[in-house]
């Protein structure tokens, strides 16, 4: 039984908000996620971008901090920078699309972290008190001790947002693209499966800064302006995280810049830097479709869905697509869009779902998925 009876009441047909800063860590988004119908529906988005914040947030991520000022310090005044900005967004959430505070049973809050280290940054104690709801956060941590790796969190999420049901005959795979690139599937007569692919935009992105001072590649135009190279990318997939069997899990401490010119020197001195994006697009597209590969070949009528930033950047999902169909030729790829989820909000809403999971005192993980010892809820209760 849940210990907070009166919100799980709430919790059963109520309001929750979910917050995330993903690995790509340049923005927040948080979405508002009415659960009140059978299936769950997203009523409201709002993004905010961080700012000076990204590119500290990006080096804490690859253990780099400044050297005038102690490490421990400077962890925590980031933990409260970052809560302030998660405020913020709710705050304008709220505001902009007229939906009241006192109307919203919790807020579900994913924060900037890696999945091997447990200190997660931005303070729920900060955000309950600068939004005035309650909040749930730090949904990883439980997961760990329970001897899991504290993700992926968000497959068994897709399972309650996209209606798969158990038992049913069709196969729904779908694949969340942010910074890095996970899945989660959905079969008949099987246990939920997910797992880390490997980078989805992380390394695209880092490209596209380093040589044009872009956040990302918009639409992947700048992708689609190179030439994957084939050699290129078979070297990249000697990668031994591409080998691991499931459950992992990864992130940027792993694929970042350093990795790729640890990797790759001699290409990216000589290759044109447009056809190094493009490549880097075909390894992403060739590390899912691969990973699907079980299921692609033994599903009746396997369903992929693309959902998070990257669905919308048309060269990558279009690549997604062909090496997807090299593998089996018809297989159906739609965005979230189908579901009436936007794309972009479709890891706000798992962690909205998270914090109902936690209120409704059931759990939250997917033990087939992280490898815990068992199914537990996840996160930590902070009130307004």
């Amino acid at each position: 039984m849940s210990p907070f009876s009166d919100l799980a009441e709430r919790a059963e047909e109520g309001v929750f908000i979910g917050v995330m800063s993903g690995t790509s860590m340049d923005g927040i988004d948080a979405c508002a996620v009415d659960f009140s119908g059978k299936t769950a529906r997203v009523i409201a988005h709002q993004t905010l971008d961080l700012g000076d914040l990204a590119g500290e947030m990006r080096l804490l991520a690859l253990g780099k901090t400044p050297d005038h000022i102690d490490a421990i310090d400077y962890l925590g005044l980031l933990d409260i920078r970052m809560a302030e900005h998660v405020g913020k967004c709710v705050l304008a959430l709220l505001s902009e699309h007229h939906i009241q505070a006192i109307d919203v049973v919790a807020i579900g809050h994913r924060p900037s972290s890696s999945p091997s280290f447990t200190l997660q940054i931005g303070d729920p104690n900060v955000i309950a008190e600068r939004t005035g709801i309650n909040v749930i956060a730090d949904f990883r941590r439980r997961d760990m001790a329970a001897g899991g790796q504290g993700a992926p969190l968000v497959p068994p999420a897709h399972r309650a947002l996209f209606g798969a049901k158990e038992g049913e005959d069709s196969t729904l795979i779908t694949v969340n693209l942010g910074g890095i690139a996970n899945i989660a599937v959905m079969a008949p007569d099987t246990p939920l499966l997910g797992f880390d692919t490997g980078p989805a935009n992380t390394l695209m992105d880092a490209w596209i800064k380093r040589h044009r001072g872009l956040s990302f590649d918009e639409n992947g135009q700048w992708a689609a302006s190179g030439k994957p190279n084939k050699p290129l990318l078979q070297h990249l997939l000697n990668e031994p995280f591409f080998q691991q069997a499931a459950p992992k899990s990864t992130g940027i401490e792993l694929f970042n810049l350093e990795w790729l010119r640890t990797q790759a020197s001699t290409w990216l001195e000589t290759l044109p830097p447009e056809d190094i994006q493009a490549t880097l697009a075909s390894l992403t597209a060739h590390t899912i479709a691969e990973s699907l590969r079980p299921w692609l070949t033994s599903a009746s009528e396997p369903l992929v869905v693309l959902a998070g930033g990257g669905a919308r950047n048309q060269f990558l999902t279009d690549q997604i697509q062909d090496a997807i169909h090299d593998i089996r030729a018809g297989t159906r790829v739609e965005t979230s869009d189908l579901f009436g989820i936007d794309p972009q909000c479709v890891e706000c809403a798992a962690f909205a779902w998270l914090a109902r999971q936690f209120l409704l005192g059931e759990g939250g993980n997917a033990p087939s998925v992280t490898g815990a010892e068992g199914l537990r809820i996840l996160g930590g209760f902070f009130p307004a």
